[in-house]
């Protein structure tokens, strides 16, 4: 054994982690590894909440603070403060992830850091991570390179001193400038005072590669103008980093058609979307596609039924052989069913020998984490009519019993119960769960709702409309009402509301996909006008017209 050689065996080890510009998805694989085996989690304030959600839940977070606020400058907290936090950590025996915004060897300023670790003998590691500097252009569509080739220089706006910026002025690179929202003119004014002409073509990106992402085109000479006339600035945001890309590939004939990511759709909308977060996960994750910002508002809550004996017998049923089907509607249904299974000590077996329907595509999907695979889903319409229209009639020659558990609400109408007895078949209509009305939302989002701070709203069922404004009130004229069915758009004008979508089919996902179709037309209609592409809360009185989360 090497005698001058560092002891690890009671120290601990860190790992400097890049977590990228913003945008959740841009984490790498080797850094989500890290994040979920970590013991502390050290994190700049503006990532904190990107990777958070890879941790353990019993993850030490010693530097708490909201990702939210994006205007925090990323050396808010000290090198000596997070240098000790990640020290004593360290030698207390901990994994420890340090995580940066960016990149841990371009942006983080964490070098000090490692050489800490390395001159006390504690192991470390980096996971590199995507560079703002790299990562915000490609997102605001300006690629740094293309098949011309050009040379590329990155300026930290910060650090540059003098002859820095008489080098990369008197060259035709592309320049990459690193900077904050009010000190960008003044960059600009750097780079033509070191040789580059006033009408050089220029982007400047705020909040880049997240849905608060703007990005304004100009030139060097005219940059502090089409901010000021932009009204972002004077600004007390004006300390919030953005990434100014200096060159011909930033002109605006370049760059608007390959502006992929603020031309989304729905880009920046807040959307309300009236489900638990379960029932609207698949759901979101549509709308986060299309540019949006969903947020989840239960307008009903899930309880068991009063009396739970029917249930219960109906369960044991199952397993005797007394059903031929099971049917069910929802997934609350499955969750109901599923739980009672769990109650019972039983599993995804005891459906051997019984044929499963599922109203639809999540039921089904419900049903599949289950372990069951259903053998009816409606070819057609995913409801309890597209159901009946393919199911099968009762033949007493090839079905040995005739009849059907179907577990449901309380509130659930009669339509599939009916039909299925007109085929032929009996049917064990069971209360599995009941719906109540949820509790109220935050005061926060309820004044958003009612002051327009929403850009549209989901609705998928009557009940959901009657709920959200029993709860939380009426949203605000300038909001888009989409509704999933005329029954639904009924009651929606029965309250009061315009409805602005309608869904060509009884489907949630069809629902989002008419918004997102809404959002597109809106958006080429300004653009053809000539006129700035706004969302419809901007609309309201007193908004300002920037990003907002």
């Amino acid at each position: 054994m090497n005698p001058t050689a560092p002891n690890h065996s009671a120290a601990g080890q860190v790992t400097f982690l890049g977590a990228g510009p913003g945008d959740p998805g841009l984490l790498t694989l080797r850094a989500v590894e890290a994040l979920a085996s970590a013991d502390v989690l050290i994190a700049d304030p503006q990532v904190l909440d990107v990777v958070r959600v890879h941790a353990r839940a019993q993850v030490d977070t010693p530097l708490q603070a909201s990702a939210d606020e994006a205007s925090i400058p990323a050396d808010v907290h000290t090198l000596r403060d997070t240098a000790n936090l990640v020290m004593a950590a360290a030698r207390a025996g901990k994994r420890v992830v340090r995580a940066v915004t960016g990149d841990p060897g371009l942006d983080g300023d964490v070098a000090e850091e490692m050489l800490a670790c390395a001159k006390e003998g504690i192991v470390f590691e980096v996971v590199p991570g995507i560079a703002a500097a790299v990562g915000v252009p490609a997102y605001a569509g300006v690629p740094l390179r293309d098949a011309e080739g050009t040379d590329v220089r990155f300026v930290d706006a910060r650090s540059a001193d003098a002859r820095c910026w008489s080098e990369v002025g008197a060259s035709d690179a592309t320049a990459v400038v690193s900077t904050t929202l009010d000190s960008v003119a003044a960059a600009a004014g750097e780079l033509v005072s070191g040789g580059r002409k006033p009408d050089t073509p220029m982007t400047v990106t705020v909040a880049g590669t997240t849905t608060r992402q703007r990005t304004w085109t100009a030139t060097l000479g005219s940059v502090a103008q089409v901010l000021k006339a932009a009204k972002v600035l004077p600004s007390a945001d004006g300390g919030q980093p953005v990434i100014a890309v200096v060159g011909e590939r930033s002109a605006a004939a370049r760059r608007d058609p390959l502006s992929w990511f603020e031309s989304k759709p729905l880009f920046g909308w807040r959307v309300l979307v009236p489900r638990t977060k379960e029932q609207a996960a698949s759901l979101s994750d549509q709308l986060v596609s299309y540019g949006a910002v969903p947020h989840e508002v239960p307008t009903i809550a899930v309880e068991p039924p009063r009396t739970p004996q029917q249930m219960e017998r109906a369960v044991k049923g199952l397993v005797t052989g007394r059903y031929e089907w099971i049917a069910f509607t929802s997934v609350n249904a499955v969750k109901a069913v599923r739980e009672k299974f769990e109650e019972y000590g039983l599993d995804a077996r005891a459906f051997a020998g019984i044929k499963v329907a599922a109203v639809g595509e999540q039921t089904a999907k419900a049903l599949v984490a289950f372990g069951v695979k259903p053998d009816l889903v409606p070819s057609g319409e995913q409801s309890a009519a597209g159901l009946l229209e393919d199911w099968p009639p009762y033949d007493a020659v090839f079905d040995p019993i005739d009849r059907v558990f179907l577990p449901r609400a309380d509130i659930a109408t009669e339509t599939l119960v009916a039909g299925l007895i007109e085929l032929g078949w009996e049917v064990d209509d069971v209360t599995a769960y009941r719906t109540v009305r949820a509790s109220p939302p935050p005061a926060e989002t309820r004044e958003a709702i009612k002051g327009g701070g929403f850009d549209a709203v989901l609705f998928t069922s009557s009940s959901t409309v009657r709920n959200l404004v029993g709860i939380a009130g009426k949203p605000h004229n300038v909001t888009v009402i989409a509704c999933i069915g005329p029954a639904t758009a009924k009651t929606a004008e029965e309250h009061g509301l315009r409805v602005d979508v309608m869904s060509p089919e009884p489907s949630v996902h069809k629902l989002a996909e008419a918004l997102a179709d809404f959002g597109a037309a809106r958006r080429d209609a300004a653009v053809e006008a000539g006129d700035p592409v706004t969302r419809p809360s901007e609309r309201r009185p007193g908004s300002r017209r920037r990003a907002r989360s």
